[in-house]
């Protein structure tokens, strides 16, 4: 991705053509140029202005549309910024996209080109830019939620916030070490500092204390359909599904890649596993198909273990075998095949009787997950930390501060002014002020042409 803005840029900003509107946007040192050959002038800024968009080249109208003009710097990029809102047809979009083309000093915009400016230009910190793609890729209100907070600086504001105690801190120290001889210095400038950084460890411990909920939330609450071969595991998935996304055989050893199936449960995020039934397998294929059920089923927030109910048995008998310490919830399917169904009423809450094929008790169930997903995300919501990088950013500060108020750096002010400093830089790369050009294009790539 170009690094520099000397170049304008442009692209359709809104969803594919055919559409009722489309917009159509331009941002650099040109930008003013452009929307002048376009439509003649430069409107007032901030304005929409209702005018014709011309080919420069033909003088041929190609629209009648909305234009509004964002001088530098207060626009979406920091840049001089100008917006079509148009026809969203598809020879529109393109006879404007080309008449671009076409003006000295502008080019296609590449993915995610935009937002790159506005957080080189200061616009948005680096949690703000993840925060935005996060509410782009947003499937559910909790995940829509969460993705605003982000964008509004949620993680960012409080780093930034913390960033200053530290340098604030470190003045402290670094004021001890270089003036200790001025007579209007005082003499204990460090035990301040120290217990500044200590009140602050403790905020940061907080902040990752918090069951990675915020980090699911984005990702998913996980849950794994598990149990032996034949159990209706598969039909379970469908039924959830509501479509046949897995296939369905009395065969044991169908099912051996593992399936995912994203549910919106009431605006919380679950992503459901059909995998493999757990028996030990008849040659090496379906061996790690079962061995790829244990992994997936181990590592899932909840297990739903199914067991054929016309065999009888209580459903949650085999459940917590060699699952570690993942919850896990009893399944009794085909319950319609049960003669004597007296036994099926003994429900308890974390056992379930069910038909996969008829749909009896799914709903019972459905609901229950929904419950487990709003007690699960109940503190997530507010989480600060939403990704890896934000958890891997606050871990490295809270070394650094463990370093400076440990036994071994007393007596040390170097020491001490050195692990601070590496604690403020940590939080500035968190934010993106400090040495994140490695990360970057890995953030922006995944970013939309347009956007």
């Amino acid at each position: 991705m170009p690094q520099g803005s000397s170049s304008t840029i442009f692209a359709l900003s809104s969803g594919r053509p055919p559409a009722a509107v489309a917009v159509v946007r331009v941002s650099g040192p040109c930008a003013g140029a452009a929307l002048e050959k376009l439509i003649g002038r430069v409107c007032e800024p901030r304005k929409a202005t209702l005018t014709r968009v011309r080919d420069p080249a033909s003088g041929d109208v190609i629209d009648e549309a909305l234009a509004l003009w964002f001088p530098a710097p207060h626009s979406a990029t920091g840049e001089d910024t100008a917006e079509l809102q148009l026809h969203g047809g598809q020879a529109v979009i393109a006879g404007v996209l080309d008449a671009l083309s076409n003006i000295e000093g502008c080019r296609a915009a590449e993915p995610g080109e935009f937002t790159r400016r506005a957080f080189d230009n200061g616009r948005l910190d680096l949690t703000a830019v993840e925060g935005l793609a996060d509410l782009i890729a947003a499937e559910t209100q909790a995940q829509r939620r969460q993705a605003f907070r982000q964008l509004k600086g949620l993680i960012g504001d409080r780093a930034e916030v913390w960033r200053r105690r530290l340098i604030e801190s470190l003045a402290l120290v670094e004021a001890r070490i270089d003036f200790s001889d001025e007579a209007d210095v005082p003499e204990d400038l460090i035990a301040p500092a120290l217990d500044a950084a200590r009140q602050l460890r403790g905020e940061i411990a907080l902040a990752l204390g918090d069951g990675r909920r915020g980090e699911r939330l984005r990702d998913g609450l996980v849950v794994a359909i598990a149990g032996p071969p034949n159990a209706g595991k598969s039909t379970l998935f469908n039924r959830l599904a509501r479509r046949e996304a897995a296939i369905v055989s009395p065969y044991p050893g169908t099912t051996r890649d593992i399936l995912e199936l994203h549910l919106d449960l009431e605006g919380y995020p679950v992503t459901l596993l059909d995998t493999a039934g757990i028996r030990e397998g008849d040659g090496p294929v379906e061996q790690e198909g079962v061995r790829r059920a244990r992994e997936r089923a181990t590592a899932a927030d909840l297990v739903l273990w199914l067991i054929d109910a016309s065999a009888g048995g209580p459903p949650g008998s085999e459940a917590t075998k060699n699952l570690g310490n993942t919850v896990v919830w009893g399944v009794a399917n085909k319950a319609d095949l049960v003669v004597d169904k007296l036994w099926i009423n003994c429900e308890s809450p974390s056992s379930f009787w069910i038909s996969a094929v008829d749909g009896s008790g799914v709903a019972a169930l459905i609901a229950a997950l929904t419950s487990f997903a709003k007690d699960y995300f109940a503190a997530g919501e507010s989480a600060l930390i939403t990704r890896a990088r934000h958890r891997q950013a606050l871990e490295d500060t809270m070394a650094a501060l463990d370093r400076a108020l440990s036994s071994d750096a007393r007596g040390h002010d170097e020491l001490i002014a050195e692990e601070l400093r590496a604690a403020a830089t940590s939080l500035g790369r968190l934010t993106g002020r400090v040495d994140v050009e490695d990360i970057l294009d890995v953030i922006f790539r995944d970013f939309c042409i347009g956007k």
